[in-house]
């Protein structure tokens, strides 16, 4: 069997307000499904750089207090998508600029938990944005 090679990839929950960042992703994998906004890790820089980097060059803002979430294992397998991601999602909190969706994403705004429900979402996007909009309900 031939051993997928796993790359290193980062994504950012911006919260603003009760309101968390989804781009529309506009290429694969998950090519139309909201997500953090986010990328690969490139060769010398720590996941941190990485996550503000994608953040301004996807949607031009900026945040501040960047902190690790969760590890999530993305198998790109099942969209014939040649590498598989050890994705690291960020939390941070919006620190300015306008939302503005270029590079791989469609479209950038911020969205509720109520918007959020309706939505076709990444994996663990709807938790990962509800563990930091209404922290009271975790473990709930």
């Amino acid at each position: 069997m031939n051993e997928r090679k796993t790359l290193p990839a980062v994504s950012v929950a911006v919260v603003r307000g009760t309101t968390v960042l989804l781009v529309k992703r506009a290429r694969p994998p998950s090519q139309g499904v909201y997500a953090f906004p986010g990328g690969k890790v490139e060769p010398g820089e720590t996941q941190q750089e990485a996550a503000v980097r994608e953040l301004l060059e996807e949607t031009g803002l900026r945040a501040d207090g960047y902190r690790p979430l969760r590890d999530i294992h993305i198998d790109g397998s099942g969209e014939n998508h040649p590498v598989d991601y050890l994705l690291t999602v960020f939390g941070a909190v919006y620190a300015g600029g306008e939302a503005a969706a270029s590079d791989d994403a469609e479209t950038a705004a911020f969205y509720t938990l109520d918007e959020m429900a309706d939505m076709p979402l990444a994996g663990d996007v709807f938790e990962v944005a509800k563990q930091l909009l209404d922290p009271s309900d975790v473990g709930a």
